[in-house]
């Protein structure tokens, strides 16, 4: 994968199956599922973007990019506010990053939707 927003997944557009509305509004539902961690702040950041991952994953190439892409992110963040809040800096530190947690995942759903393959900032590349 090439981390290019705007390459395409595959080195020919003739190996990319048809991108459609359907492939895009799951891949932007990998993303908004993060926002789940609001409601339930923790683990919760990640589960969505986990399942809805694992249930489609394979249904497109784009939605399995952008699902990983959403997990990568939410496990990275998670792994930050902990050291931040934990060890190092503190509260403060920790509600801006959920902020901006927020704000990219705002940015990557609306790239998704539209079609962009989407790299998160400061992301950990731990899911391949």
């Amino acid at each position: 994968m090439s981390d290019n927003p705007h390459q395409p997944l595959y080195q020919s557009e003739e190996q990319l199956p048809e991108l459609t509305s359907d492939a895009r509004n799951w891949a932007m539902l990998c993303h908004l599922s993060a926002l789940a961690g609001l409601i339930a702040p923790g683990v919760a950041m990640f589960i969505g973007p986990l399942v809805v991952w694992l249930l489609k994953r394979n249904d497109h190439p784009f939605i399995d990019d952008q699902g990983k892409e959403a997990l990568n992110f939410q496990i990275s963040m998670l792994i930050y506010v902990v050291l931040l809040c934990c060890i190092v800096i503190g509260i403060p530190i920790a509600i801006l990053l959920v902020v901006v947690n927020i704000v990219f995942v705002v940015i990557a759903a609306v790239k998704s939707n539209g079609g962009v393959v989407y790299r998160y900032p400061m992301t950990l590349r731990l899911i391949h």
